[in-house]
């Protein structure tokens, strides 16, 4: 019996003892910034949409619902 707590102790240690040390020698991530950056241009041959429909009233939107 007093060995299993042994081992439930040496268990929690080595946990204890793994995230400390991930934590301790992780590395901040390192930020790579392009020296010029480059834009996009914006093509001037987009299609686009028109809605040409007339908006509902107060009235025909509570007919709806």
């Amino acid at each position: 019996m007093n060995v299993l707590k042994n081992f439930e102790a040496i268990f929690v240690v080595a946990a204890a003892l793994a995230t400390v040390t991930s934590y301790a020698t992780a590395t901040p991530p390192v930020l790579h910034v392009a020296a010029s950056p480059v834009v996009a241009k914006a093509d001037a041959n987009i299609p686009t949409v028109v809605v040409a429909a007339k908006r509902l009233t107060a009235a025909e939107k509570a007919a709806l619902i």
